[in-house]
């Protein structure tokens, strides 16, 4: 009796039986057709990620550039000479363009209305900067950033010593910025220990309206006078760190071009000659 192996399923190349007359539901210039797009697509992904990190990188190096470019236009600001008493600043658009210039003001404390923000440091310790509005006029002052004065040990909550002159007083120093809102570890207390200043508070306990920046004392003054140090640091400018971050980006970049230009374009090639 005849065998008729026509109706036998025949082998694919992977073993498995298939049906007569089948072929592959995907022909090859679609399979490479799709495979080729799927690299497009990763190759743009990748493109976008390189371009991305180099472009943080010039930017931290763009802020590095306008740190230094702040600290020798306060420098030249501070060569300049003394600012008339008459030419300080009376609004928040012209207080900018006073900062670092060196002036002499007279005037009259307020000692009601002085505040001590607490956990600041100098020279490694750690206690309040004083501050004490000056009347320069009926009604018009400004805000004098007086020292510092160390904390008590036993008591952080006890205030430290200080003189304030009842009468006339000639201050010389530099204008500056309100300082930086601190993170405050609940409300506000309403004593003279603060965290941070309080424009309108302030306005209030000295019954003057405050110019929008303050007078940072000299150094040149000496301490016994009213038992605070002066001896302020120089502004950080951590042009360093902006440099560092700029170059761990570009290095990102350069990895993320090199594994893509690997991956996706070198290796298939290689494999492709093989």
């Amino acid at each position: 009796m005849a065998i008729d192996y026509s109706t036998r399923p025949s082998q694919s190349a992977g073993g498995e039986p298939s049906l007569p007359g089948a072929v592959d539901a995907t022909p090859a210039p679609v399979s490479r057709l799709r495979g080729r797009l799927a690299r497009a697509g990763l190759g743009l992904m990748a493109l976008a990620g390189v371009l991305l990190f180099a472009r943080l990188g010039f930017w931290q190096l763009g802020r590095a550039h306008e740190k230094q470019a702040r600290a020798e236009l306060m420098q030249a600001r501070a060569a300049l000479p003394p600012l008339d008493p008459a030419a300080l600043a009376t609004n928040a658009e012209q207080a900018p363009t006073q900062w670092q210039r060196r002036i002499t003001l007279g005037g009259t404390f307020s000692p009601r209305a002085t505040l001590f923000l607490a956990n600041r440091n100098m020279d490694g310790r750690s206690g309040f900067e004083v501050f004490t509005p000056l009347q320069l006029a009926p009604g018009q002052g400004i805000l004098v950033q007086r020292g510092f004065a160390p904390r008590d040990a036993a008591d952080p909550a006890k205030l430290p010593p200080l003189h304030t002159a009842s009468g006339p007083v000639s201050l010389s120093g530099h204008l500056a910025p309100w300082p930086e809102r601190w993170v405050a570890l609940g409300a506000e207390g309403e004593g003279p220990i603060r965290q941070n200043l309080d424009l309108d508070a302030l306005q209030r306990a000295s019954g003057l309206v405050l110019r929008p920046l303050i007078l940072v004392e000299d150094e040149a003054r000496p301490p016994q006078e009213d038992g605070l140090s002066r001896h302020w640091p120089a502004p950080a400018l951590n042009v360093e760190r902006n440099q560092g971050y700029a170059l761990q980006w570009f290095a990102m970049s350069g990895a993320l071009a090199l594994l893509s230009l690997w991956f996706l374009v070198l290796s298939p090639r290689l494999r492709a000659r093989r």
